[in-house]
């Protein structure tokens, strides 16, 4: 493609194209899931809070300016610093994408734990591909062990930073819905083949 106005043009609408592809793939995977604990109205003042950053923001410049805004749920109640990593590894394109974010709180939190401890190795980073792994395991623990306080996503958490602090490397997608399926077949889930954990 030449390097002109007219391919550059072609190049952003692909990229916006794509980026539109990923949301409505990703809005269709959250029809399943339960009801966020996060009510929109407060995740709207949030993000009118998050009107004086200039985005793509790395996760610390999130907590810096905003760390200690209290993001209440049915859940409990929450800081942004609670739910955010503060480190540079993680960037959010958009007030929405941080939004998104602390909808769910348990799920932000064992992400935030996840971002951490990965950012402490020296030989491997946390890819966008398997972030959005993970934390599609942590939703779907979510969905399937709400009523039990989201113990899955706990346990789960815990696992991914033992293995990331005892094998210093990061385990695989897989390897993570494999050992969240194990966890819910333990507790009498059931776990069919065709679904996100059916590994």
């Amino acid at each position: 493609m030449s390097d002109d106005k007219s391919g550059r043009d072609k190049q952003a609408h692909d990229a916006e194209g794509r980026r539109q592809a990923r949301a409505l793939v990703e809005e269709l995977e959250r029809m399943d899931e339960t009801k966020p604990p996060v009510e929109t109205a407060t995740l709207d003042e949030f993000e009118a809070e998050l009107g004086a950053l200039t985005f793509p923001v790395t996760g610390a410049d999130v907590v810096a300016s905003v760390g200690d805004y209290p993001i209440e749920s049915a859940d409990g109640s929450y800081t942004v610093a609670d739910l955010i990593s503060e480190t540079a590894d993680e960037t959010f394109d958009a007030p929405t994408a941080v939004s998104v974010r602390v909808q769910r709180p348990t799920v932000a939190a064992a992400m935030k734990r996840v971002v951490e401890a990965a950012a402490t190795l020296t030989n491997e980073t946390l890819g966008r591909s398997q972030h959005t792994g993970y934390e599609r395991t942590f939703r779907e623990l979510r969905s399937i062990d709400a009523v039990d306080e989201d113990e899955g996503i706990e346990v789960i958490g815990d696992w991914i930073v033992g293995w990331i602090h005892e094998k210093e490397t990061l385990p695989g997608s897989r390897d993570v819905r494999r050992q969240a399926a194990k966890f819910c077949r333990a507790r009498g889930y059931e776990i069919r083949n065709d679904e996100w954990l059916g590994v």
